[in-house]
């Protein structure tokens, strides 16, 4: 999911520029030791006409700084030129202008990673008739819910204190682990930033195969197993959808969803009855901040591709109309909407109604239109609406806001519906549909008609939170991650509410608080923030979350009291041979299964703390 909310600015300080030179001569001169003058030169002078005019030093969150690019990786440079959020960009360039800049940046060569061959181990399934899949997709379950019960979980509020840390493995090169694994028998299937996808052991962290996809997987692995056969889908993020045969990992098929030249995927797909529905967002949300850019043409899309073929059943755009002149820019330039009402969420099945739950973004330009920050209910079949709820109107936001030209003229407060709607069976034996909103609310809504059956603030609000990633339910209460980011609080949002970070506890049936626990302090830790962002995992007694700090904790279901506690902020021995580290845990939640705990820990945006590690908790006993 996106959420940024700073664009690039001229310099306001002309000595920092001096500074910014006399490094980059001295980057030159020791980067010629490691590479070809005549490669580093030309990267310095590409980036300084390509790229500079956004990435200067003192920018904002949304568009990193020159200081912040040259702690990169060069693989991940080049990742983001090439298929990532600067493909637009750098469409322009030739592959080796684009290694250039990659390599000048980081001062560092490019080279091919190199994984020991210990770290491999070969794949094999358990035979016999059943099911093998433990563990699929963004909420674990088609309704999205996050919980485990007892059983497959191994996990009690008596033995949690102990976990202790199994293994740990480090993807190459990533500064954010976001990817939510599947588990097939004793084999996590799970992606990364550079579109490698593995199977590994989850006693041994142990590589079984490798996958490569053409651009970052963000989103879950959901996998569906049909007699004997067993394969997993997922998108990448230039909506490459993908079906590989898991006992080989080797590609079924492979279907582009996407049709606007800057669409985009985040959100999970979701796969029922030999369906794939996978969301669709647009970077036009980074181009933007381009002031000549021809602002805003995308429009949010759920796409419904046949599952055994990879073949287009129907398509359902969140702005129905195209796009076309709708003003000037104060550059004189036209604006061209309406636009965005993205989708970054994952969608959610409700099988028996025959409905497909997701939620909406803000509107990127003018004029705003009434599905956006919306929650929407299509029919599986033939994706035609049922009906649409929207929260906030004339939300119309983007990443050039405020100043640039793309900036709309009246400035939203770009409240996302980010997470993925959760389909609640409650005891009375009614369904409600529970949705979280970065507007700090969480809505209990009617899976029928969409209309609302009770709202609850629990914090502030704002571009990187409250409810950013996720919650999780137990069927009796809804645990909701509020973030309330001190870097995304939104001036536009009332002041006299105050920001309340940590996790929630509320009543299923009534949206009644019953309990809450503050984001503990950071303690003045480099880097951290105070602030539940991703998403959470319930079991009976038990939620287990993840904070901006580095930390996954264990809650007590009960009332919220942190019944174990581990910092994932450090540097690791890894089972694979690479350099490993934690930082931020964002994105996806942690996945609970037979006794053990799987965790991401590393988010390298909007100013957390950048890691690389996918790290394997066990009960001891």
């Amino acid at each position: 999911m996106k959420t940024a909310f700073q664009f690039c600015e001229p310099a306001r300080a002309k000595g920092l520029w001096i500074l910014v030179a006399f490094f980059s001569l001295l980057l030159v001169n020791s980067f010629a030791q490691k590479l070809d003058m005549a490669v580093a030169t030309e990267g310095q002078k590409l980036y300084m006409a390509t790229c500079n005019n956004c990435h200067k030093a003192e920018a904002g969150v949304g568009a990193p700084g020159y200081f912040v690019l040259a702690q990169m990786p060069p693989r991940a440079i080049l990742a983001a030129l090439e298929t990532g959020k600067m493909r637009t960009q750098a469409k322009d360039l030739t592959p080796d202008q684009r290694k250039a800049i990659a390599q000048w940046l980081a001062s560092k060569a490019l080279k091919d990673v190199v994984i020991p061959q210990e770290a491999y181990t070969s794949f094999a399934l358990p035979a016999g008739k059943g099911s093998l899949i433990n563990h699929s997709g963004w909420g674990g379950n088609l309704e999205g819910t996050g919980f485990r019960s007892e059983k497959q979980a191994g996990i009690s509020p008596a033995t949690v204190g102990n976990l202790k840390l199994k293994w740990a493995f480090a993807f190459p090169d990533v500064s954010q682990v976001r990817c939510k694994p599947a588990i097939v028998a004793d084999w996590l299937i799970t992606g990364t930033h550079f579109g490698e996808v593995y199977s590994i052991h989850k006693k041994t962290g142990k590589i079984g195969w490798r996958f490569l996809a053409k651009a970052a997987v963000r989103g879950a692995i959901s996998v569906v197993q049909t007699k004997d056969e067993i394969h997993a889908f997922f998108a990448d993020n230039n909506t490459n959808t993908y079906a590989l045969d898991v006992k080989t990992g080797k590609l079924i098929w492979e279907s582009k969803a996407g049709k606007h030249p800057q669409s985009g995927n985040t959100g999970s797909v979701a796969v029922y009855d030999n369906m794939v529905y996978v969301p669709l967002t647009s970077t036009e949300v980074v181009s933007v901040l381009d002031p000549s850019y021809p602002c805003c043409s995308s429009s949010g899309e759920i796409v419904a591709l046949d599952a055994r073929s990879g073949r287009e059943v129907w398509r359902h755009r969140v702005i129905t109309e195209e796009a076309k002149e709708a003003g000037k820019k104060k550059n004189g330039q036209p604006f061209y909407g309406p636009s965005g009402a993205i989708v970054w969420c994952s969608p959610t099945v409700d099988a028996k109604r025959g409905l497909l739950y997701f939620g909406t973004g803000e509107n990127y330009t003018s004029p705003s239109t009434t599905t956006s920050d919306a929650i929407q209910a299509l029919n599986l079949k033939t994706g035609k609406l049922a009906w649409s709820f929207q929260s906030t109107k004339d939300d119309t936001w983007n990443l050039a806001c405020p100043g640039n030209p793309n900036c709309p003229e009246k400035i939203g407060p770009d409240f996302d519906f980010g997470m993925a709607p959760i389909l609640v069976k409650q005891a009375s034996g009614k369904d409600i549909l529970v949705v979280g909103q970065k507007a700090g609310i969480v809505y209990g809504l009617s899976p029928d008609n969409g209309k609302v059956l009770w709202q609850t603030r629990i914090g502030r609000g704002g571009a990187l939170g409250g409810i950013h990633w996720g919650m999780a339910t137990d069927g009796k209460y809804v645990y909701a991650a509020n973030a309330d980011n001190k870097y995304g609080i939104n001036p536009k949002v009332d002041s006299l509410i105050k920001p309340e970070p940590g996790l929630f506890a509320l009543e299923v049936a009534t949206g009644k608080i019953v309990w809450k626990t503050a984001a503990p302090s950071c303690d003045g830790k480099k880097g951290c923030i105070e602030a539940n962002s991703a998403a959470p995992t319930v079991i009976p007694g038990l939620v287990f979350a993840g904070t901006l700090d580095g930390h996954i904790r264990a809650y007590s279901t009960t009332d919220g009291k942190i019944l174990w506690d581990y910092d994932t902020a450090k540097v690791y021995q890894t089972v694979n041979g690479i350099e490993g580290k934690g930082g931020s845990i964002d994105g996806s939640a942690p996945v609970v299964d037979a006794g053990m705990l799987f965790v991401n820990s590393g988010y390298g945006l909007f100013g957390e703390m950048p890691g690389n590690v996918l790290l394997a908790f066990e009960v001891e006993k």
